[in-house]
């Protein structure tokens, strides 16, 4: 995934933390906000239908509407209709203030790739980045 100009995600109902994610990402690419889980559904679908997909989603669990692991199983069942394998899917990020264990197994059992809890610290979220091949040790755009 060694490039730069991908398209993210962020899914925070909290225009704070929407700007606060927003400036670590930018450099990486076009960030795209949803405020609440079914626009953000519906942004996924949009763009999966398009030759422009999202390779990241940074996704809160408590938001309006629909919660975080809904989404991500919402996600998970588009892309398994459409016969994707797993490393076509975009990567996810659950984002949360949550740290209790039946959250964080939750989402690893909706298949997210990664759970950060907030504060989102800016050497949390660049190390998980690395980890997931977004962006290189060397990097000179380095988070």
């Amino acid at each position: 995934m060694n490039k730069i100009g991908y398209r993210i995600l962020v899914v925070e109902d909290y225009p704070a933390n929407q700007v606060v994610m927003e400036r670590f990402l930018e450099p990486y690419g076009r960030v795209d906000l949803a405020a609440n889980g079914p626009d953000a559904v519906a942004m996924f679908k949009e763009a999966f239908g398009s030759q422009d997909r999202y390779d990241l989603i940074c996704l809160d669990i408590m938001l309006p509407r629909m919660d975080g692991h809904e989404v991500l199983n919402k996600i998970r069942a588009t892309e398994k209709e459409q016969g994707l394998a797993a490393v076509e899917r975009v990567k996810i990020i659950m984002t949360s203030a949550l740290g209790d264990s039946r959250n964080i197994m939750a989402a690893f059992r909706g298949e997210c790739e990664s759970y950060l809890q907030k504060p989102i610290r800016r050497e949390r979220l660049e190390a998980e980045l690395k980890e997931l091949g977004f962006i290189l040790e060397n990097d000179e755009n380095s988070l």
